[in-house]
């Protein structure tokens, strides 16, 4: 006998989940061999996700009322549309509640957000290496973007970077 689906619950975060969504994005980051890269702190997510300034925007998931996972989005933009996209940074189940819907619920959930907000576009990452995610998201009707590399300045790259504006400019030879 099949059992009826655990009650899923999908709720914008509050500043009170913000050691909840620290502690989701610690396990994220394990999940991904990445523990090392997390720089980030709860004053941080408190700024960052509800501060006075805020772009990014997250959500908590919950399965049989348990918090099971979050999801952190952004809107950006696009030119070639002229209109915005929304954007996923991260979406995460803790292992416990996989495979109960939540990631899909999750993704059902920011589908609705960008199209109720005029968006052309909801586009995410996923790692080359994450078999059971690329699966997933092509099961949703996901396509991979393979003809475009994404590239970064993070650290001491971006701090030179900007302190130095990459090269000089050329002076233009006077007669």
């Amino acid at each position: 006998m099949k059992n009826p689906a655990s009650p899923i619950d999908i709720r914008p975060a509050s500043v009170d989940d913000v050691p909840l969504i620290l502690g989701f994005i610690k396990e994220l980051a394990a999940y991904e061999k990445a523990e090392r890269e997390v720089a980030a702190a709860e004053a941080d997510i408190r700024h960052s996700l509800f501060g006075e300034k805020a772009q990014a925007h997250a959500l908590i998931c919950r399965v049989d009322g348990v918090a099971c996972g979050f999801a952190v989005y952004f809107f950006n933009y696009s030119t070639w549309q002229g209109r915005q996209g929304l954007y996923l940074e991260d979406l995460y189940v803790s292992p416990a509640h996989r495979h109960a819907g939540a990631g899909k619920a999750m993704l059902h959930h920011l589908a609705r957000i960008a199209v109720a907000n005029g968006c052309g576009r909801f586009e995410w990452s996923v790692l080359d290496w994450n078999a059971p995610a690329i699966a997933f998201y092509r099961s949703i009707g996901a396509v991979a973007m393979d003809e475009w590399v994404r590239y970064r300045l993070t650290g001491q790259a971006l701090a030179d970077f900007a302190g130095d504006g990459g090269a000089e400019p050329r002076q233009a030879k006077t007669r």
